[in-house]
């Protein structure tokens, strides 16, 4: 049986081990540390992949690969080439077909619609190292070390997706009843990926030979403008927090912010995604493989995600432990 190894246990890496072990498939995820989750069946392994000998320990069973890693946002440029270095080490020494998540920050900004042949013209350090490791991946796929493919998502929503531009901030706030907060101008289109579709893209990508040595754009569901998609997320939720429902940190705002504020100072650099229409194309994946992965309808990803969030606040709910106050009575105190 072809052994799938998952390196990663985010989002995107536990959905793609879903995946595989829905088809019966044998999984084993790779991490720095024991994930506090794992699919039923998936075998755990415990590896610093950022090392390459490691890496070659942790993969040499591997008939196909998933890159699904990332370091810290803020330590991209020190240890992601490293880390990208490690898995193409790991995937060469085992022979391995390697499949690559990605998201589209090595194309800058751009006033076209996103294609896969559009040149790498990030500016920014976190784009420039998407850039720098998709070459790596590609360069080693031509010199014929291992074969690669890679899948290149949009802004990621669904289950487990707390850390996204409509993650906690919209998901998360729209189950509490609170307003939600975005980036940039929310009437401007924004395609957003549903990460389920993504694993399904990547599972499909690993199996087609048709697949390597190219980037494909993985399917998506209808692109909507921010404040639509906001908007079928509180009707979903059934929650109406009153008007204004979004609270957006644009321009002069956003750019303030960065300097108070560490996570948006990493989220400045990729402003420019959210100041002009952000539309993703995908005819290239759906030309080439078809219907074989339909889109999630963007109705129904929104409900899903939003049923995973109630979920969440509701396990958190039944967790916490009720507060109880001794009291006395008054007589009592004043005798004590």
């Amino acid at each position: 049986m072809t052994q799938h190894v998952v390196v990663g246990a985010g989002p995107v890496g536990l959905a793609v081990m879903e995946q595989l072990r829905e088809r019966g498939a044998d999984v084993a995820a790779v991490t720095r540390h024991e994930p506090d989750f794992l699919p039923e069946g998936v075998e755990s392994r415990l590896a610093d992949v950022l090392y390459p000998d490691r890496a070659v320990a942790a993969l040499a069973d591997a008939d196909v690969v998933y890159h699904c890693a990332q370091p810290p946002y803020d330590e991209w440029p020190e240890l992601f080439p490293d880390l990208t270095r490690g898995i193409v080490a790991g995937a060469e020494a085992a022979g391995a077909r390697l499949v690559v998540a990605e998201n589209l920050y090595m194309y800058g900004p751009v006033q076209v619609r996103l294609t896969e042949d559009l040149p790498y013209a990030a500016t920014g350090p976190k784009g420039q190292t998407r850039a720098e490791c998709a070459d790596i991946v590609l360069d080693a796929h031509e010199a014929g070390r291992i074969e690669a493919t890679i899948g290149r998502a949009s802004d990621f929503f669904g289950p487990r997706v707390r850390e996204s531009a409509v993650g906690e901030q919209v998901f998360g706030a729209a189950v509490a009843g609170k307003r939600a907060k975005v980036f940039g101008d929310p009437r401007l289109a924004h395609t957003y990926t549903y990460v389920p579709d993504f694993a399904r893209a990547l599972v499909l990508l690993g199996e087609r030979d048709e697949a390597l040595g190219e980037v494909w754009h993985v399917p998506n569901p209808e692109t909507v403008s921010t404040r639509r998609f906001v908007d079928l997320v509180y009707e979903a939720a059934d929650i109406d927090p009153g008007f204004p429902h979004i609270i957006a940190a644009t321009g002069l705002a956003l750019t303030i912010g960065g300097y108070l504020s560490a996570p948006l100072k990493e989220l400045s650099e990729m402003r420019y995604a959210f100041e002009e229409p952000y539309v993703v194309r995908d005819a290239k994946f759906r030309e080439t493989f078809g219907d074989a992965v339909e889109p999630t309808p963007l109705r129904d990803a929104i409900a899903e995600t939003v049923a995973w969030y109630e979920t969440q606040r509701e396990d958190a709910a039944a967790e916490a432990e009720p507060i109880h106050i001794e009291t006395v009575s008054e007589g009592t105190a004043e005798s004590a």
